[in-house]
């Protein structure tokens, strides 16, 4: 008998009426509200205009939806597709069932869009919102937990996940909590990102770069643990071999965009106001408030030597006079000798 463990929930839906309340879409949309809410902040630290973030979002997060279904499915197709199943079943997204990799493929189309019709980068545009993807994951984890999924090997261990569903082929029991690992890896790599980003100043993507690199080491070690149906290759399951791949490209982008374009965009948003002088945009504001103060030294000594030059050139045009009053004074004597 375990003394300590993590209870499941009784059941993942309740109903307000006729209305079905479901505790994986909750998680979902509170992760999409953060991502949001975090990336906006991010967004005006750069340099951007409030709402910018949520105006491309209204691209993103449908694409991304969309991408993750899509990819599930296709991975997991005999869910859906093989004898007794009901296809009709891939479209309901409510009951679990996104890949990360398809939404944010997909997602970044639909981002590409929005940013494309705002005239911004989509690589400054993903550096803001890189950390609120990843506490986004962190949050939607917990919808897994409402349906009772994505949950490792037996163990006895305190944190425990008790297991009292039988659908779909599971056995009760006690399992590795997954779903909480990479609830907790997705906020450490958050915060590995915004710690990142204010010392090295990332820019051009690489903010995402990271991201993403940091999030498939977890996912490798975490994906390992897992027990669900899942394909093989070569011994490794399908995602194994999927974040192995990405954080490959991940870092090689690192490394490549570091060099060709090092530093970080000075506009992210045509029309804005430029950083604020917190957060992000403080090093930047710094650098402005240099130069203002050279310009004014400038302003200074241009002022300094037009005050001069008018005062030379009255004492000029005073000797002029005073020549001029002698000149007249000894044409007059010469006058007045000729005269005498």
């Amino acid at each position: 008998m375990e003394l300590a463990y993590i209870p499941s929930p009784s059941r993942g839906v309740i109903h307000l009426g006729p209305i079905p309340l479901r505790g994986y879409a909750f998680c979902i949309i509170i992760g999409v509200f953060v991502a949001v809410w975090l990336g906006n902040k991010r967004w005006i630290a750069r340099g951007g205009r409030a709402g910018t973030v949520a105006d491309i979002a209204v691209w993103a997060v449908p694409f991304g939806l969309v991408g993750g279904r899509l990819y599930h499915v296709i991975t997991d197709y005999e869910l859906y597709f093989s004898e007794g199943r009901d296809w009709v079943d891939a479209f309901k997204i409510w009951e679990g069932g996104l890949g990360i990799w398809g939404a944010i493929a997909l997602g970044a189309v639909g981002a590409w869009i929005g940013c494309r019709r705002r005239g911004i980068p989509l690589p400054a545009w993903a550096d803001a919102l890189a950390p609120g993807i990843a506490l986004a994951q962190a949050i939607g984890r917990w919808g897994n937990w409402f349906n009772q999924e994505l949950y490792g090997k037996e163990t006895d261990l305190p944190w425990a996940l008790h297991i009292t569903s039988s659908v779909d082929g599971r056995v009760p029991g006690h399992y590795h909590p997954t779903f909480l690992y990479e609830s907790l890896w997705c906020v450490a790599v958050a915060l590995l990102v915004i710690w990142a980003d204010r010392r090295f100043k990332l820019g051009h993507g690489r903010a995402f770069a990271l991201y993403v690199a940091a999030y498939c080491v977890g996912r490798f070690w975490i994906e390992y643990m897992r027990v669900d149906d899942a394909h093989h290759l070569l011994g490794l399951r399908l995602n194994n071999w999927t974040a192995a791949v990405v954080f490959v490209l991940a870092v090689v982008y690192l490394v490549i965009s570091a060099k060709k374009r090092p530093g970080r965009e000075t506009v992210v948003e045509p029309g804005a106001d430029g950083p604020s002088d917190g957060g992000t945009g403080l090093e930047t504001g710094a650098e402005t408030g240099g130069d203002g103060e050279a310009k004014d030294k400038a302003d200074s000594v241009d002022s300094t030597d037009s005050t001069d030059s008018t005062r030379a050139a009255a004492d000029g045009g005073k000797e002029k006079d005073v020549a001029g009053e002698t000149a007249k004074g000894s044409a007059a004597s010469e006058s007045a000798g000729r005269k005498n």
